[in-house]
């Protein structure tokens, strides 16, 4: 079967997109090979493709090992893939590990052929074991900037990956992002071990996205204005929560933001998504999976801190291909002054990430040469009203600390309601139970094996009113039950240690690197002599002299000539 016959069959389509065939010809010859693809370009093709048509030539490189940080993204995939007559399979938080065990057995056993995981799945060493036996074909990486120290949203997790290149040694890798500078792309080549620097790009023009930098003092009556004028389904990106929260109280809107529970967020991403709700305001928590081509207009409210970032959530515009617009809101007078102000947020002092360090183990009552490998939750607004802190601060501290390896702090992490039964079964009859909590008890019994030995995840907590039996059993003392709840953890990588040391490499080099994307962020947003995506090709290395003729300083550019 060839990669043309196997687009045919599995999904409908007569022809690639513009550079599919060639990432799949790379792969398919066993190259290790970093694909470079505008947001909407088509990207998971590009390894279901190949996958498929290795299955056919050999049984035991039938399975590709894909890894995505999104649970929603993942389970989307494994859906969209099902539905198709394709067998696939998702491990992520919350599974049990029951339901673990049999995915990776169907793996390994069944006509499998792709098998999702986060970059942090791979720290557990069981399932790094169980990787070993699988017949892996390719390894998949998706957001692949996430894994370089100078890309804008690198994660220590992405490291692991290289763990499972030693395994699997004679697999190649597909790197796939949409977003990545010159340096970003050598680095992340470098972090995967590529035996050969290998990158296919397509461009990041965008011919019918017409991107606008609108100056003004008034954002709110201007955000108005432009919602007036541009119809159809739209995103406006700010910067924190309550900004969301109040602007979509403003525009009579939902907002959506990391600390709304899954089943929240869930709920919101679909209704906006069917057309339900017209524009969502959001920050870049709402991004990644998101799969709506008939977006028409994507507005930044804030300025992000980065190129990179602005140019993906801005191409989430128009990926249908009809006219569609990304427009940033900027005010002269305060943005420059509150961009800069999150150089000093983003990298506080030294010695206050030491002293946030050692505040953070107080209050979590960790001492010296303990605590490796304990996980806790970690309530940010009561640490820092305890031990007195600046909250924008401590977090920036967190996340310097995790880089250098001391914790490992995650934000808004979800943790699933779970339920372990303290009554022996024999002794229920004396609780007087109602009907509806004898019920309960007994599909947890049924359901879950080992409830009464340990805390189990269980789904039925998401129910309203099983969590209201669940809260009463608790209450009786029949069961220990803790629901889902949305907050930081803390993961102890080391022992509590004595003194900490961040290295240049660490702070000083990526404090630079931060400078110089703000830099250029605010260049872009105050610069109006040069054509608005002729300086976005030019930034991620991609030099045209052709200018866009749509952006707002094309337009006022070619106003001038006619008006001369």
């Amino acid at each position: 079967m060839t990669a043309r016959e196997a687009l045919k069959i599995f999904f409908g389509y007569d022809d690639f997109r513009p550079l599919q065939s060639e990432i799949i010809e790379s792969v398919l010859a066993g190259r290790d090979t970093l694909a470079l693809m505008p947001t909407g370009g088509g990207k998971s093709v590009c390894f279901q493709i190949p996958t498929l048509v290795m299955a056919q030539d050999d049984p035991n490189k039938r399975l590709c090992l894909v890894i995505t940080p999104l649970i929603a993204l993942m389970r989307d995939q494994v859906e969209n893939l099902k539905a198709r007559g394709i067998h696939a399979a998702a491990i992520y938080t919350g599974m049990t590990y029951d339901k673990q065990r049999v995915a990776l057995d169907n793996c390994l056993y069944g006509p499998y052929h792709f098998l999702y995981c986060s970059p942090e799945r791979l720290e557990s060493v069981e399932f790094r074991k169980r990787l070993a036996d699988l017949p892996i074909g390719l390894i998949a990486v998706d957001e692949a900037h996430c894994i370089s120290m100078w890309g804008y949203d690198f994660r220590p997790s992405y490291l692991n990956i290289a763990t499972v290149r030693a395994l699997l040694p004679d697999v190649p890798v597909l790197a796939l992002t949409a977003t990545a500078t010159p340096e970003t792309i050598d680095d992340i080549q470098d972090k995967l071990g590529f035996a050969e620097k290998n990158v296919l790009r397509k461009s990041f023009r965008r011919e019918n996205l017409t991107y606008v930098v609108r100056r003004t003092n008034n954002k709110p009556e201007q955000l108005v204005h432009i919602l007036s004028k541009v119809p159809g389904s739209a995103i406006v990106y700010v910067r924190n929560r309550k900004r969301a929260q109040e602007l979509a109280a403003f525009l009579h809107t939902d907002y959506y933001h990391a600390g709304l529970t899954t089943k929240e967020r869930n709920e919101r991403q679909e209704a906006w998504t069917r057309g339900e709700t017209r524009v969502i305001v959001a920050t870049n928590a709402f991004g990644m999976g998101i799969d709506k081509p008939d977006v028409r207009l994507v507005i930044h409210y804030d300025l992000p801190s980065h190129l990179e970032n602005y140019y993906q959530e801005a191409g989430r515009a128009g990926r249908d291909g009809q006219t569609a617009y990304a427009v940033l809101l900027f005010d002269p007078h305060e943005d420059p002054a509150k961009i800069q102000q999150r150089i000093t947020n983003t990298y506080p002092p030294k010695e206050f990430v030491e002293q946030v360090y050692h505040k953070t183990m107080d209050f979590l009552q960790i001492g010296a040469g303990s605590g490796l490998g304990h996980r806790f939750m970690l309530h940010i607004d009561e640490l820092c009203h305890v031990m007195k802190l600046p909250v924008i601060q401590t977090y920036s501290a967190l996340h310097l600390l995790t880089q250098a390896g001391y914790i490992d702090f995650e934000e808004e992490h979800e943790t699933l309601p779970r339920v372990q039964i303290k009554v022996p079964r024999h002794l229920l009859g004396e609780y007087n139970l109602s009907t509806d909590q004898a019920y309960m008890l007994d599909t947890l019994m049924r359901s879950y094996t080992g409830i009464y030995t340990d805390l189990q995840y269980v789904r039925e907590a998401d129910d309203k009113n099983n969590h209201q039996l669940l809260v009463s059993l608790a209450q009786r003392g029949i069961i220990t039950y803790i629901p889902r709840s949305v907050g930081c953890s803390l993961t102890m990588t080391n022992e509590r240690q004595t003194e900490i040391y961040l290295s240049p490499a660490i702070y000083e080099a990526r404090q630079e690197r931060f400078v110089a994307k703000i830099k250029a962020m605010l260049e872009y947003a105050e610069q109006d002599q040069f054509c608005r995506e002729q300086v976005l090709l030019a930034y991620f290395g991609e030099n045209t002299t052709v200018p866009c003729m749509r952006c707002d300083v094309c337009r006022e550019l070619s106003h001038r000539i006619i008006a001369e």
